[in-house]
């Protein structure tokens, strides 16, 4: 049974057995976890961690993969198989028993960062992420202020997670080959958040403006949300750049901006 990758769904995969090695080598799973993975493909991973585990969950949007994924993990362990379009699925469905899940996949480029937002806001029940994503934005991830890579991305994954680079892996590993070098990261939800954060929405509009038109100031990106007053009262230059801040420098900007009245003063 074969299955031709298909470009509308960002197939390309993997298929290299060192590199499938090295990245449950990373997982570390056992037969007690939650496990979850997304976009299995023809099931190389999976086919490699469901023994490990003995029953896991995968989210498949290609339904004519369904029955090669059936056939290939069946002698292999319990795999529940949802046919879904995963920036819609719930994950809150999969915990179960208090066990946190464990997330893992080869995430298309096309739905990387708003997979990786949806998955965000369900923090508090997973207990960590690894993925295959494009080296860019593993490197947009992992970003501190000032490198270029610094974004919108960094400051909200680091808000809710610690990043960590695992490998880095060539086109070749996969097929077909993408154009560029792909990564795997590791995201553990923070035990303790970082900083505190008066008002998670006004928190996410703060940042988003901020990095919506990067290279004005922070007094024009923030006009309507942020007051003069109220960038001398948290000690922060309104003259710089987005680019330039930290998560905690966001946090007092937001927690500054959802007391009181926002924006300009007149």
């Amino acid at each position: 049974m074969n299955h031709t990758p298909r470009k509308r769904f960002g197939q390309n995969f993997l298929h290299d057995q060192s590199v499938i090695r090295k990245i449950v080598a990373a997982i570390n799973p056992h037969p007690s976890d939650n496990l979850v993975e997304i976009g299995p493909g023809r099931g190389a991973l999976t086919c490699q961690l469901l023994p490990l585990v003995k029953s896991m969950h995968a989210i498949e949007l290609d339904r004519d993969l369904i029955p090669l994924l059936e056939a290939t993990c069946q002698p292999v362990g319990e795999l529940s198989i949802h046919s879904s379009d995963v920036l819609r699925f719930e994950f809150s469905e999969l915990y179960r028993d208090g066990k946190p899940l464990r997330i893992v996949g080869n995430l298309p480029y096309n739905i990387s960062t708003p997979l990786i937002f949806h998955l965000l806001q369900n923090a508090g029940i997973i207990r960590d992420m690894h993925f295959m994503l494009q080296k860019e934005v593993v490197d947009r991830m992992a970003a501190t202020p000032g490198n270029g890579a610094y974004g919108r991305l960094s400051v909200m994954v680091q808000r809710y997670c610690r990043v960590e680079r695992v490998l880095t892996i060539g086109p070749g590993a996969f097929n077909p080959p993408p154009k560029v070098d792909s990564s795997v990261v590791r995201l553990t939800p923070w035990e303790s958040i970082p900083v505190m954060i008066n008002d998670e929405e006004r928190f996410q509009e703060v940042v988003r403006a901020a990095f919506s038109q990067r290279r004005k100031t922070l007094r024009n990106s923030l006009r309507s949300l942020v007051a003069s007053e109220q960038f001398e009262a948290v000690g922060i230059d309104p003259v710089r750049r987005a680019e330039t801040l930290s998560l905690e420098e966001f946090a007092k900007l937001s927690n500054t901006a959802s007391n009181g009245d926002q924006g300009e003063s007149r």
